[in-house]
């Protein structure tokens, strides 16, 4: 079996990785005889599960419907919510700028800069 990829950032999920998997399939009713399609399974990383959760409903009622599922099952433990800081706590201390005076990108200047940061 293959790995699945987050639907939402398309990062490779791992095996045994935490992740949410929402599986969508579509049956009739009140005919006969009774058509399935297949089942699909549509996985995000902590990261998305997390953000789409905290974030404003989406449109339309499959969507609506989708994120709803997902908010309950963020939601109900905090163990996918604390995946997400860790990994997000991960990334950003190797994505830190190196000190002054090793190699790495050197500052811009900047003219009168009245604060480090300027908006």
């Amino acid at each position: 079996m293959e790995n699945p990829f987050c639907l939402r950032c398309n990062r490779e999920l791992e095996t045994g990785e935490k992740s949410v998997a929402v599986f969508l399939f579509a049956q009739t009713t009140g005919v006969r005889p009774r058509q399935k399609s297949s089942a699909r399974r549509i996985c995000f990383c902590p990261q998305c599960a997390v953000s789409l959760a905290m974030g404003p409903a989406p449109e339309g009622a499959l969507n609506f419907a989708a994120w709803q599922m997902i908010r309950d099952v963020v939601g109900a433990q905090p163990t996918l919510t604390e995946a997400a800081w860790e990994n997000l706590h991960t990334t950003a201390s190797e994505a830190l700028l190196p000190a002054t005076g090793t190699d790495g990108p050197a500052p811009i200047p900047r003219a009168n800069s009245g604060s480090y940061l300027e908006f």
